[in-house]
């Protein structure tokens, strides 16, 4: 019920000063991160108000509104990012710098800017409509670009890292709700899991309903040679080392984020103060 969907591996995060950033935020800086964290901070939003219309409708209001927006502050929750990627990754400076080459460079740098582009263009209900009507003709119209993307899929584990981000978003929002008195009893972690268990299909279901149309809008005007290079880096020591920081980190971000909200989800819900 209450999945986050992660980004895919490079979609997803400065508050360092001018000189001070060591090459893992340089790193952040490329692929992206401030606009992205603007457009994960929006996405947080509307999150929020579909919480409010399942658990509390209409009885929300500015306290609800006020206390989503700081859980959601972009600097705060990418700042939060960027220090944990760099504890993953400061140890690494070789393959680090094998990253920045790649995705300082003209491809790099485009897909960085589609990636972000097109996840606020989906923020627009009608353009997610219309992109995920497009990936359907898609294997008729464009087929080796399908295979370049199932490939980039499959390289990453998008689909089921991106489950498992989503579950453990889940459990820390009920976490978070727990421990602020949400429910009539104390609810052991194994029951939560067992709950996030049976959502596990319909997680898988939505992310990839999402993942696919998005990632062919994303990536259309890309060339193949483009898209080609971007898989081939992905198949590499480094690609991977930075695909699974990156979903750690991410876990670990929306994790707080997630338990934060349950918090304040569950002070709207007893009438105590968040």
């Amino acid at each position: 019920m209450f999945a986050r969907l992660f980004s895919p591996v490079l979609l997803v995060l400065l508050m360092s000063g001018p000189g001070l950033a060591g090459p893992v935020r340089e790193l952040a800086a490329s692929l992206r991160f401030t606009e992205l964290f603007e457009v994960l901070s929006d996405e947080g939003l509307r999150f929020g108000e579909g919480l409010e219309a399942d658990l509390f409708p209409g009885e929300g209001g500015a306290r609800w509104t006020r206390e989503v927006t700081r859980i959601h502050a972009p600097a705060v929750m990418q700042e939060m990012a960027e220090a944990d990627l760099e504890a993953r990754l400061e140890d690494q400076p070789e393959a680090v710098a094998k990253m920045r080459a790649f995705f300082d460079s003209p491809t790099g740098q485009r897909i960085s800017d589609l990636e972000v582009q097109a996840r606020r263009a989906y923020l627009d209900d009608q353009v997610k409509a219309a992109a995920e009507r497009a990936w359907g003709n898609f294997g008729v119209d464009l087929p080796g670009r399908v295979v370049l993307i199932e490939r980039l899929i499959e390289t990453n584990d998008l689909i089921e890292q991106n489950v498992a981000g989503g579950m453990n978003a889940n459990l820390a929002f009920y976490q978070g709700m727990r421990a602020a008195g949400a429910f009539d009893e104390d609810v052991p972690d194994p029951d939560m899991m067992a709950d996030l268990w049976s959502q596990e299909d319909a997680i898988r279901e939505e992310t990839a309903s999402w993942l696919l149309p998005y990632l062919a809008m994303a990536y259309r005007p890309l060339s193949d040679a483009e898209l080609t290079a971007y898989v081939e880096f992905s198949q590499s020591p480094e690609g991977q080392l930075l695909n699974r920081a990156l979903f750690a980190t991410f876990d670990k971000v929306f994790a707080v984020v997630s338990r934060d909200l349950g918090t304040a989800a569950a002070g709207m819900l007893t009438g105590r103060d968040i």
